[in-house]
């Protein structure tokens, strides 16, 4: 536990005194203030988050490999991977270690929309239910998202390579049930399963399944 904590301290602070790290926050608020802009902006709108969180989870297609991509992917290429793997600590917490680092960076960069949910309890009456369960549904969907822009950042030491294909995995895995729609039996119940934004649904509409929890 001692050496994942201090591989996420490590990567965590090489995040956030880099420029990446406000680009990426920056970009993320203007993208979400935007479209809660434009949620409330319609005659009689509705107090909720949802207005935001359903594009939020589609701007983390770009967002999570954007910020896995070097992980793995720049130690490879600089040569230091060995280097990490023969030190005293195994496999599995190096990859725990950095997981945990690029989860607290897009965490602290969701956290920061939480200024539009002032916005609602100051001027509105919002469902706390709903909104709670809207968070921890983008929260769940942003860790399945880094998971992947991780595996992908293991198999190459280029980190364009690795945001193309964990873009490419995530975007698959986010439409799949589109495809699911136009096949029956249980081909189309399988693709639809797995799909990233069938599990997010229920989240947004204030419902919190533990099918869903274990998905992600």
């Amino acid at each position: 536990m001692r050496n994942i904590a201090a591989i996420a301290w490590k990567e965590t602070k090489a995040y956030a005194f880099s420029p990446m790290a406000f680009v990426i926050a920056s970009v993320f608020l203007a993208f979400t203030g935007v479209v809660f802009v434009l949620s409330i902006s319609t005659p009689f709108p509705e107090a909720s988050v949802r207005g935001y969180i359903s594009p939020a989870a589609f701007f983390l297609i770009i967002l999570s490999p954007v910020i896995t991509m070097r992980l793995l992917a720049e130690e490879q290429k600089l040569g230091t991977l060995e280097l990490l793997l023969t030190a005293p600590v195994r496999d599995f917490e190096v990859v725990l270690g950095k997981y945990v680092a690029s989860l607290l960076i897009i965490v602290g960069t969701i956290a920061l929309t939480f200024f539009y949910v002032l916005l609602l309890y100051w001027f509105g009456d919002p469902d706390t239910g709903t909104l709670l369960s809207s968070y921890l549904g983008l929260i769940l969907y942003a860790a399945a998202t880094l998971a992947i822009g991780l595996f992908a950042s293991s198999l190459t030491g280029n980190q364009i390579v690795s945001a193309v294909v964990a873009i490419g995995a995530i975007v698959i895995l986010s439409f799949i049930h589109q495809v699911g729609s136009l096949v029956t039996g249980w081909y189309s119940l399988v693709l639809v399963q797995l799909s990233l934004n069938t599990h997010f649904d229920d989240f947004y509409r204030g419902v919190i399944d533990s099918g869903n929890v274990i998905y992600y």
